[in-house]
């Protein structure tokens, strides 16, 4: 390269070593070529703001990169594949946890025991069984009503202890065992039977085959008038379980009992529900009792 008038001229770079700022004259006294100096920092402004574009641009690039290859090395792999960085794991593909979890087999709570079943037959039907046990206390209360305990009875032959077409039935289903209980309130009395059997088939059969002539005897002493003998009564019967049980209500002072005498009815009413919840309080009682074992 030659230097001076004539010589080929060369554009400064500032990147380049060794090469000459331009002046406005060939001289060297002549004053620099602001305009060109201001062209050539203008220019290497914008070059360094380029760099710096691109510098960023490939830092992001390698950050992405990184975190590419992370989430892969998480996926046990040590190569990034293509597309990787978008292949998250799924919720199905998550490990499973190591620990153990219990497990419980299904419960349920076991279904209640049936109060009648324990009074079905005399296999299960194991409870005391006396006249004062089915007909506790001195007196009985059925809403606002007292009646007065009479007289009790207990027998094997239940013939002995009814009339008319009762005895027959009684016998012909087995009956085991008769227990009268008298109650009375003012001028009315009522008797109530209940025969036991052996199953609640022969109690039930029982109940089906009496009719109206079908009675227990009426129990007197202790203070109470005899009643029912020859006089018209009201009676019922009724089974529940193995017990078949019956009422026979009428006045002491041996007069016929008629639709009209609501006390009477009344009576008889009260005492057979009386006997009806003794015998199932019986059955739950011992019902209560097998749960509890």
């Amino acid at each position: 390269m030659s230097f001076g008038q004539g010589g080929p001229s060369q554009q400064w770079d500032p990147w380049t070593p060794n090469s000459q700022q331009p002046w406005s004259g060939g001289g060297a006294s002549q004053s620099p070529d602001w305009a060109a100096l201001a062209d050539a920092s203008e220019a290497r402004a914008k070059r360094r703001r380029l760099l710096f574009i691109g510098g960023g641009a490939l830092a992001t690039v390698a950050i992405g990169t990184a975190v590419a290859v992370a989430v892969v090395s998480a996926n046990g792999s040590n190569q990034a594949s293509p597309g990787a960085s978008s292949q998250l794991p799924g919720a199905s593909d998550l490990p499973s946890p190591t620990g153990t979890v219990p497990s419980f087999a299904p419960t349920s709570a076991p279904p209640p025991l049936d109060p009648k079943d324990f009074v079905a037959s005399a296999k299960k039907d194991k409870a005391p069984l006396s006249p004062d046990i089915l007909f506790p206390g001195t007196q009985l209360t059925m809403g606002e009503t007292v009646y007065k305990k009479g007289p009790t009875a207990d027998t094997k032959n239940c013939a002995s202890a009814a009339k008319a077409t009762l005895p027959k039935v009684l016998t012909d289903n087995d009956c085991t065992r008769l227990i009268r209980v008298t109650y009375t309130k003012d001028k009315v009395a009522v008797t109530v039977g209940v025969a036991v059997f052996d199953t609640e088939a022969q109690a039930t059969k029982a109940k089906k085959q009496a009719d109206k002539k079908s009675i227990v005897k009426s129990l007197s002493g202790g203070g109470v008038k005899d009643f029912c003998v020859g006089a018209i009564c009201r009676s019922t019967t009724n089974s529940y379980g193995r017990y078949a049980y019956f009422t026979l209500a009428g006045f002491t002072d041996g007069k016929d009992v008629t639709t009209k005498d609501k006390a009477v009815f009344a009576t008889g009413d009260d005492l057979q529900e009386f006997t009806f919840r003794q015998i199932r309080r019986r059955g739950e009682a011992q019902a209560s009792a097998a749960a509890n074992e």
